[in-house]
Parts: structure tokens; sequence; C-alpha cells
């Protein structure tokens, strides 16, 4: 790994920043965010919408990593869907496919979300999805991620009461689990190309600090790796858990697993400042910390092809326009120009920071 790749001397850092979502990416600016999907047919598909100004929150050390990290978690689940609704709209999936089983329960989902949308209305419909889904993701995440671990690692103490030791085997655990279940996940096919397009925002972004012309020849010159990517935010989250944890001792499981769910918030905002720090650094101390998270990067992005680059390039040039440009949906040439507009569904627009 070619640290100077990553923290590159002559770049000018930004607050641009995105994630891959299905067959595409979105990517954030400073007053507007935009998806781009590449659909069926080839074309591009790109819709940007309006990003409310930042809360008093934003200049609050820790206290603006866990809104952050809200917010991120909401806006990526909102981008997910939204990615998935354009490839089923453009003909991605053909239901003809489904069994008969699948159709009747299709069928009965269709009724209950028609039944729901009558009685609340489309937009409550749409925030009721949003808010169970990432309360299901956060309610899995902690329970595999934090709770798991220490349970696991209860059946140590019969061999030692070393406190220390057993944090540390909690933590590592803990990474140990991440990293199996990425490789796992890794293996499936749709997985693979949403790790490519990970890879294809990293390089484009990494084009755009250097202030080159955003092209998929110049964007593949770079590293997939990002010095400020939400996958070092998640081992850095793991790291300051091992090192906030060993101070608690090691009590029985049950404080331990309060205590765990207790700190979450504080360890996302310590990862949240270490993370930005090591976006506007490229000194020694940091790079030697973000050296687990670029690791772990190397499994969560993968070389991009040319395509994949031009949707990126794309949706990052659909986000440095000027403030008053109107906001656009439909298909699009290379350069984010629309040619055909398009609406897909009718969910509420992003608000988030």
């Amino acid at each position: 790994m070619d640290l100077s790749k990553i923290f590159l001397k002559d770049a000018c850092p930004t607050s641009m920043g995105g994630q891959a979502v299905m067959e595409g990416v979105m990517m954030r600016g400073e007053n507007r965010m935009a998806i781009a999907v590449r659909v069926p047919d080839g074309r591009i598909h790109i819709k940007t919408q309006p990003l409310s100004k930042p809360g008093w929150w934003v200049k609050t050390p820790i206290v603006r990593g866990v809104f952050a990290f809200v917010t991120s978690l909401t806006s990526g689940m909102k981008t997910l869907l939204y990615s998935a609704d354009v490839l089923e709209a453009y003909g991605a999936y053909d239901e003809e496919e489904s069994d008969s089983s699948n159709g009747a329960k299709d069928e009965d989902q269709g009724r209950l979300e028609a039944w729901l949308t009558k009685k609340f209305g489309e937009r409550a419909v749409w925030n009721l999805m949003i808010t169970f889904s990432v309360i299901l993701a956060i309610i899995m995440s902690v329970g595999i991620f934090i709770l798991l671990p220490t349970v696991v690692v209860s059946w140590l103490k019969h061999f030692t009461e070393n406190a220390f030791l057993l944090n540390l085997a909690e933590g590592v655990l803990r990474i140990l689990i991440f990293i199996i279940y990425i490789g796992a996940i890794s293996r499936l096919e749709d997985i693979k190309t949403t790790f490519q397009y990970h890879g294809a925002e990293h390089k484009t972004i990494h084009c755009f600090e250097n202030n080159l012309d955003l092209t998929p020849e110049n964007a593949q010159e770079f590293y997939t790796l990002h010095p400020r990517c939400g996958t070092s935010f998640l081992m850095f989250v793991m790291i300051i858990s091992l090192i906030l944890f060993s101070l608690l001792g090691w009590p029985n499981v049950w404080i331990r697993l309060l205590s765990r769910i207790i700190l979450i918030p504080i360890v996302a905002g310590l990862s949240y400042e270490v993370l930005k720090w090591a976006g506007r650094s490229d000194n020694f101390l940091v790079k030697i910390l973000s050296l687990p998270g670029l690791a772990l990067q190397k499994l969560t992005t993968k070389e991009p092809t040319k395509e994949q680059l031009e949707v990126a390039i794309a949706s990052i040039k659909a986000v440095c326009v000027s403030q008053d440009a109107p906001y656009i949906e439909g298909i699009c040439d290379k350069e984010a120009h629309l040619l055909e507009e398009r609406h897909i569904g009718s969910e509420p627009e992003e608000k988030a920071a």
C-alpha cells in the first residue's frame, strides 16, 4: 500500500463525499446531493435534490459525530431504496421470473401498502418504511458487533481475570466478526458490483480533489482507497470502543451490555472526529492510525470499470453546479445534463445535512 497515493500531497481536501448504491453512486456536494444510476439500457438516470443547511451541532465536537452518523444512516437507506426503485422502473427486475408463491406474497404486500397509503398518506408510509429500516439496521448492528462479542468472551473469565486481556479479546473478536462478515458478503455478485462503484466513488473524489479533469482515464490513475471513507469510520469505531471499554474493567455481563449501549454515541462521536482529522491531514501519526481502516477498504472497494467511473463522474458533476441551478430527475448524459425527464416514485426530498 503506497500511502503517498492516498494522502496526496498536492490534493485539496473537500467536503465532497458519497456512497455506492445499486448500480450507481450517490454524491454529496456543498448544497445538493445527486444519485446517479446506470439503468439496464446503458443510460444514466440522475436525481439531484437539496441539502438543508447544517444545524447548531455541526460545530460541536463529538455531538456532530452522533448526528452525522444517524443522518448518514437514514440518508444511505433512502438512496439505496431509491436506486432500487430506479432499476425496477427501467425494467431491471423481471416480475415473471418470480413463482406463484412470491406473486401472492407481493400481492399481499401491495394491498398492505395501499391500505397504509390510503390511511396515513404516501409521505407517512415512506417515512415509516425508512424509520423501520434504520431501527432494524441499528438493532442488528448493535446486537452482532457490539453485544455478541462481549457475551461470547465471557467464558474466557474461567482462564483469566485480567480485565485488559478480556477487553482486548472482545475487541479483537468484534473486528474478526466484522471482517468475516464483509468477506462473506463480498462473494455475492451484486455486492461485488456495489464495491466496484464504491471504488469508482473514491477514485472520482481523488481526481476532483487533485483538480484534474473529471474523466475515467484520469480517475483510474488513483487508488480505490480514501482516508475519509465510512469504512475507515467503522474501523475507528471498533478500535476506539476497544480502548474506551477497557477503562471500565470487566463487570458482570449485564453491566457490560448496558455500558456498551450507553457509550455508543460517545464512540461514534470520537470516531467521527478522528476521521475528519485523517481527512484533512497527512502527518505520520494520522497515516499510522488510518492503516487499519485503509486495509479494511481493500475488502469494501474493487477496481471499477470505465462505465462505472462514468456514473461516478456524472454524479459529482451533477452537484458541482451553481446554487441556483434547477434540480433534475431523469436520463442524463455523461456531463449530467438532463436529456429526458422522468420521476421515479414520490418519496420526500432529502433534508439531511
